[in-house]
């Protein structure tokens, strides 16, 4: 599998360290990890995980992890990234889309394009009505 360009990822509620996900799925897969914020989106809680929710000119923040594979792994990592997303490109049932974001880094500010797992258009509508968002944009402080 190919994916271009090859980004770190901005993980966000089950894949965080101390997350059910994190050592399943990243636990040998990456050479970096750090804590790094979302601007201009907003946290829902779901069933047993988050969604985010881009709100273009919002004020909200969203905190979690920019996580980087190492390189012998980044293929199979997104594949499996893809799978626990149930994310399959172009398709309409898809709960989440990966779409490449910036983020900043906690520790200097500094942006950083990631791909970032944000709620599928349907479903970020209905959060948009029905939701409930997570106060201080921490699913971890939930």
């Amino acid at each position: 599998m190919t994916l271009s360009p090859r980004l770190p990822f901005f993980v966000y509620g089950t894949l965080r360290p101390g997350e059910p996900n994190h050592d399943a799925f990243l636990r040998g897969r990456v050479r970096a990890e750090e804590p790094a914020r979302m601007e201009g989106a907003v946290l829902y809680d779901g069933p047993g995980y988050p969604y985010v929710v881009e709100e273009v000119g919002g004020g909200g923040v969203v905190y979690g992890d920019l996580v980087d594979a190492r390189p012998e792994e980044y293929a199979a990592l997104v594949a499996a990234l893809d799978l626990l997303e149930e994310y399959t490109p172009g398709d309409a049932r898809n709960l989440y889309e990966r779409v490449a974001r910036e983020v900043l880094r906690d520790a200097d500010g500094t942006a950083v394009r990631a791909w970032v797992y944000v709620a599928a258009p349907a479903v970020a509508a209905r959060l948009r009505v029905r939701g409930a968002p997570i106060a201080g944009g921490d699913w971890g402080r939930r």
